[in-house]
Parts: structure tokens; C-alpha cells; sequence
């Protein structure tokens, strides 16, 4: 049996600093081809090694079970506003 070690230090304090982490799971569009996921976060930003089309936008999103609806209504009405607003 293996006992915890204990150091001493001359400092009157010791300060520690640890970032948040959240752990995550990533996979490819291909990769999540016929798989089912409670929610999905999908980066549409265009990757270093190609560009991003519909077909895997669609992959993506369509892998989640649900949707938040009520909330994509509203970003769209939001969004709306907004873009009249630039028009004018």
C-alpha cells in the first residue's frame, strides 16, 4: 500500500489556477452517418482543408433528436428585423 506523499513548502501560501474544462465528444459528418445524438453543436465555420457544403450541413444537423423550435422561430423573427433594418 502506497501512502499519500506530504511536502512542505517555505511559502506562507500556495495559490493554484485550473481552467474550467468541459469534456466533449467530436466526430466527422461521415462519421456520424446513421447515429442519433440527444443534442448537436455543429461549427459551420469553413475548415482548413476544404469548404463546407450543404450536404454535410444537413448530415450534421439532422443527427440530433430534437429541436428547439420555439427558439429557431425566434432567431428567425430576429433575424428578420435585423435584416430590414440593414436594407433600409
Amino acid at each position: 500500500m502506497r501512502l499519500p506523499q506530504s511536502n512542505s513548502f517555505r511559502l506562507k501560501s500556495v495559490r493554484r489556477r485550473q481552467l474550467p474544462i468541459t469534456p466533449a465528444y467530436a466526430i466527422t459528418d461521415y462519421k456520424s452517418q446513421g447515429q442519433t445524438f440527444p443534442a448537436v453543436i455543429v461549427d459551420i465555420a469553413t475548415p482548413p482543408t476544404g469548404g463546407l457544403n450543404l450536404f454535410n450541413l444537413y448530415v450534421s444537423l439532422s443527427r440530433a433528436r430534437s429541436r428547439d423550435d420555439d427558439r429557431l422561430r425566434a432567431l428567425d423573427e430576429t433575424t428578420k428585423k435585423w435584416w430590414d433594418k440593414v436594407q433600409n
